[in-house]
């Protein structure tokens, strides 16, 4: 019987060494609870990165339409995709474990997709951020403890953002068009151009987003398609007129029958150039000519402005501030060029000495 016993404290001590060098290696860390609770079978379970990134994914794909689009949804399999074929071409596996992801691996990544992929630092960005969330989400579930971005410092991209100033907005609203269609879409951007709406808010816009007020303004109150959080706009003259002038044509309950997002930017570049606008036209350009040109240009404070566009984060608004302030230099360098040399100062005389 003595024989059996010490058997048996030989087979768990042996599991214990077995499971402490296990967990080392997967998580990095090791706790009493976890050893006990490995010893009873309980946990043994292996996390591991593509498979924490796989559970993320289809999280995100249940979210398409209530607080994400199907773009972001793309964006993200993209961006697993990418890390996949990293791990194959780095390590020659097909997973890891989430505990041997560290600094170092994220720097390979980074230069992964630098240097091999040749990808420049915004599409760099771009991939890096769900795997940075995948990671979040990790720590935040308990599956590591130390997060591997932690001495992480991406390359800051800033993205170039195109607005209409006001006289150009004004040149596209009364440019002749003929075409029913490209009228149609003339009036989708000149919306936009007036309440800040992204593409996928005015196309799945509905007559229950509009809302009045009790002293009779109207309102659009809306959750944002990309990020869930609430936007309130108060509706202008022009798009009432415009939503008035389309009221009925929509389908399925929405307000617009707005066709996809490639057709309305081939027709807005038309637009632009009938308007005589030398600029690449899209239709988030009409969302930040209503940050720029329409708000922060004629007094609307940031804090209002970045309510209006649902951020999450007033820093997210402050770019725009930045961009008036480009616009403003801008202004002012075309003004000195236009006023150089109409004005003279006096010729200074010598001061006579008493």
């Amino acid at each position: 019987e003595g024989d059996s016993i010490n058997r048996q404290i030989e087979k768990y001590k042996t599991e214990i060494a077995d499971h402490y060098k296990n967990m080392v290696s997967n998580n990095g860390y090791v706790t009493a609870e976890y050893l006990k609770n490995a010893l009873r079978g309980i946990g043994t379970r292996q996390n591991t990165l593509l498979q924490e990134f796989s559970e993320y994914l289809e999280e995100c794909r249940q979210s398409v339409g209530i607080n994400k689009v199907h773009s972001t949804y793309r964006m993200y399999l993209v961006a697993y995709n990418h890390l996949k074929d990293f791990i194959l071409f780095k390590y020659g596996v097909g997973d890891m474990a989430f505990g041997q992801i560290d600094y170092a691996f994220v720097e390979a990544y980074d230069y992964y997709l630098k240097i091999d992929k040749g990808m420049t630092p915004r599409t760099v960005e771009g991939n890096v951020l769900p795997f940075r969330r995948v990671v979040r989400r990790a720590l935040n579930k308990g599956v590591i403890r130390q997060d591997p971005f932690f001495n992480y410092v991406p390359t800051r991209v800033r993205p170039k953002r195109r607005w209409l100033s006001n006289e150009e907005i004004e040149r596209i609203m009364k440019t002749p068009i003929a075409n029913r269609s490209r009228n149609f879409v003339r009036d989708m951007f000149i919306l936009s151009c007036f309440t800040g709406l992204s593409y996928a808010d005015v196309r799945n816009l509905r007559e229950s987003n509009i809302s009045k007020m009790e002293d009779g303004s109207k309102w659009i109150i809306i959750n944002r398609q990309k990020t869930g959080t609430p936007s309130y706009i108060p509706l202008l003259d022009i798009p009432m007129r415009i939503i008035e002038k389309y009221k009925g044509t929509g389908k399925d309950g929405k307000l617009f029958n707005l066709m996809n997002s490639p057709e309305v930017n081939l027709y807005l570049k038309d637009i632009a150039k009938a308007a005589g606008i030398d600029k690449r036209l899209s239709y988030h350009c009409g969302r930040h000519s209503f940050s720029t040109s329409v708000c922060l240009s004629q007094g609307v404070p940031i804090e209002t402005l970045s309510q209006m566009l649902g951020h999450t984060n007033i820093k997210t608004t402050q770019i725009y501030a930045e961009v008036t302030k480009t616009k403003i230099n801008e202004d002012m360098t075309n003004l000195a060029q236009r006023i150089e040399g109409k004005y003279e100062l006096a010729e200074n005389t010598p001061l006579k000495t008493v």
